[in-house]
């Protein structure tokens, strides 16, 4: 029963709910009759946490920006060792190193940096990764098996600006 002061986008809204529960739309929804699986402390984040406990949510998305781009420098030898050639590491490192100078520039009174990285320094590093061979060797390729995918970026989040 609709009130005379009520908003018509409202009332239009909940007679539409009304009569689906009449016909029986929300009968059989995944989860009816069972209880919610709230907190016991009020946190208005709980299902954000409820999220990430159950795997729907990447946790280490949540982390800032310069955190991965330390981890990502951390793991520079292994993102080395997939390189093809100097020029694909010296734009590799120039990209990694823009994405730090963005990150200082956007938070510049963060106290935790990443590490920026010379071109020169990244060549010489990618040269002693490749001297040193594979930690791991690569299972061979079955006959007529193309070739592993090129990447093309290097930061699945592209640019921030």
């Amino acid at each position: 029963m609709s009130t005379p002061w009520r908003d018509p986008d409202v009332a239009r809204v909940e007679s539409a709910i009304e009569a689906a529960a009449r016909r029986g739309d929300f009968d059989d929804l995944p989860g009816a009759g069972k209880p919610l699986d709230l907190p016991v402390t009020d946190d208005p984040d709980w299902w954000v946490n409820q999220r990430i406990a159950s795997g729907d949510i990447d946790s280490e998305a949540l982390l800032p920006v310069v955190v991965l781009l330390r981890k990502e420098y951390e793991r520079r030898d292994e993102t080395l060792a997939a390189l093809p050639d100097e020029k694909a590491v010296r734009e590799y490192a120039a990209d990694f190193t823009e994405r730090v100078h963005e990150d200082r520039r956007a938070n510049p009174f963060q106290k935790m940096l990443a590490p920026a990285w010379d071109g020169d320094d990244a060549v010489a590093r990618w040269q002693e990764v490749r001297a040193a061979g594979p930690a791991v060797p690569a299972a061979p390729s079955p006959p007529g098996a193309a070739p592993p995918a090129r990447r093309r970026r290097w930061w699945p989040f592209g640019r921030r600006g």
